[in-house]
């Protein structure tokens, strides 16, 4: 008998590692039902949450591509050959994808350089490869754009308007300064670059 009951306490240690396996497939499932939700809410599925951050990310423009109607670009007047689909119909076949289109800023920038009695006096251009929203959003925070511009001028050194490495980073900062009105004002900026159509020293 006593062969017996050292064998007896063997098969319930079998029993008990047995239930620690069914309690872990147990969790495991649950934690697969778990990410099984997860994926159901996040997609929208259940919750609405995934259609919600659809509507979001819609609200900002969208680049488009060559031969695309923007939705936002006024109609041409007949004639005219800007703006609507007529334009479109002119892009190349080459290069980027995406068109391209600009803004003209109607005045000059004038304004003094930091640290120095120099001027400097630039017309610019600035171009957008999303859809219309972002020149209309241009147009209307005009003022506040010339504001951010005249100051990263005005923040500007005398020695880096002389080198095209440093026409080059105010070029940046330039776009910077107007992404970041239209950040502040519409929620998204949509400016690649700014050019400048002249540039004069004084």
């Amino acid at each position: 008998m006593s062969d017996k009951s050292d064998k007896e306490p063997k098969p319930k240690k079998k029993r008990g590692g047995g239930m620690l396996i069914k309690i872990g497939m147990a969790l495991g499932l649950l934690a697969g039902g778990g990410g099984v939700v997860f994926g159901l809410v996040a997609s929208g599925v259940i919750g609405g949450g995934g259609a919600h951050a659809e509507a979001k990310e819609d609200k900002n423009p969208k680049l488009v591509r060559k031969g695309e109607v923007d939705p936002y670009a006024p109609v041409a007047k007949e004639g005219e050959g800007e703006g609507g689909g007529e334009a479109l119909d002119m892009d190349g076949e080459g290069g980027s994808e995406y068109r391209t289109v600009y803004y003209n800023f109607p005045e000059d920038f004038t304004s003094n350089l930091k640290d120095s009695e120099g001027l400097l006096q630039v017309n610019l251009a600035a171009s957008t490869r999303r859809d219309y929203r972002v020149i209309a959003w241009m147009k209307k925070h005009e003022l506040a754009i010339r504001s951010a511009v005249l100051i990263a001028i005005a923040d500007t050194p005398e020695g880096e308007v002389y080198s095209p490495e440093g026409k080059g980073r105010l070029q940046k900062r330039l776009t910077g300064a107007i992404n970041k009105v239209l950040s502040e004002n519409e929620g998204f900026g949509g400016v690649d670059a700014v050019y400048f159509k002249s540039f004069i020293v004084q």
